[in-house]
């Protein structure tokens, strides 16, 4: 791919991680590495797509581009900082449900005009992020009530959003329906770039390479913002998010310019659906045997922008097509969130 020259960045970012040099220049070189694994991640779902389908495409390339985040919130909580890991889900979900899908409507808009997309997987996906708001709401409130059991009704909630979500991977594999943005790009003059298991093996090592690269940009993600002045509730909400979601938001926009704007819901608003009842609720299972319990009471600014944010979003996609003006209106609600967050004091 075009790309491909700025995996040199991937070295340059370990050396200068290991010779702690100034820690902006090595979040930039983390960045820059993080973008020729995403595109290498695009192609390898793309591959996968036309055996499996887009939806299961999709599914696949949020799983794998969210196992970083599994493995940097696992870091975080050894290190006793749940708090760290709640900002950067806020700023994931917020990163992809709004910017990312904006973005990917922007530019398939101009590029294509008005786009169609599946509307029954539209809409669960919208069912399952209002889902996700209400196990977000429900533990903040009883913290003003009974903050003594926040631990126990994190647990309780994180089982009931982890049960619903895998079913709901169960409905997305039985379902059989065919995405009808997607189908004109499989035919037989478009044969796969690789076969699925050479697919399915790039997509593994992609997500090692990412972690690892993750890894290193979170650690120098407080340090430069630091430098950069940047408060550290707008560094793990905003740069941390948009750092490590990278991949997810290259691979969106890249698939919407392709018109196949199925992909691009899969992934954006897939990828947001994952953090909710995926990530979130395995990080407080495993939260009760690392360091500090991890719970789901999250700030209340944090809840209202996430709860603003799956509206917006659930509106914008329930009638199964999209156009570039509506991603001007998501892009301009996160720019909004944006400025609030900066705004925020320590």
């Amino acid at each position: 791919m075009k790309l491909n020259y700025l995996l040199i960045f991937i070295p340059i970012a370990l050396l200068l991680d290991w010779f702690q040099a100034n820690p902006v220049l090595i979040f930039a070189a983390a960045t820059l590495a993080t973008i020729p694994l995403a595109g290498i991640m695009a192609q390898a779902t793309e591959s996968l797509a036309a055996y499996l389908g887009p939806s299961v495409g999709g599914l696949l390339n949020a799983s794998l581009g969210n196992a970083p985040e599994i493995i940097i919130g696992l870091l975080a909580l050894q290190k006793g900082l749940p708090d760290v890991v709640k900002a950067s889900f806020t700023g994931s979900i917020l990163g992809n449900l709004v910017l990312g899908l904006g973005l990917s409507m922007i530019v398939g808009g101009l590029k294509h005009g008005f786009q169609k997309f599946d509307k029954l997987q539209a809409g669960m996906s919208a069912s399952l992020l209002f889902l996700a708001a209400v196990g977000l709401i429900m533990p903040a409130m009883a913290e003003h009530v009974t903050p003594r059991h926040n631990v126990e009704i994190s647990l309780g909630t994180s089982v009931a959003l982890f049960v619903v979500y895998a079913l709901s991977i169960v409905f997305t594999l039985t379902s059989g329906r065919a995405a009808p943005g997607a189908e004109p790009h499989q035919d037989a003059e478009e044969p796969p770039a690789w076969s699925r298991n050479k697919s399915l093996g790039i997509l593994i090592v992609v997500t090692i390479g990412l972690a690892i690269v993750s890894e290193v940009l979170t650690g120098a993600i407080e340090p430069a913002s630091a430098k950069l002045g940047f408060t550290p509730v707008f560094a793990g909400v905003i740069v941390l998010a948009l750092a490590g979601n990278t991949a997810q938001l290259f691979n969106a926009v890249r698939f919407a310019a392709q018109d196949k704007m199925d992909l691009a819901l899969s992934i954006t608003v897939g990828a947001s659906t994952q953090v909710a009842l995926f990530v979130a609720p395995l990080l407080v299972f495993f939260g009760r045997f690392l360091g500090p319990g991890m719970d789901l009471v999250f700030t209340p600014f944090e809840v209202v922008s996430i709860v603003l944010a799956v509206s917006v979003a659930s509106r914008l996609t329930g009638d199964g097509e999209c156009h570039w003006m509506e991603g001007t209106l998501l892009v301009g609600v996160y720019l909004i969130f944006g400025v609030v967050f900066y705004a925020l004091p320590k």
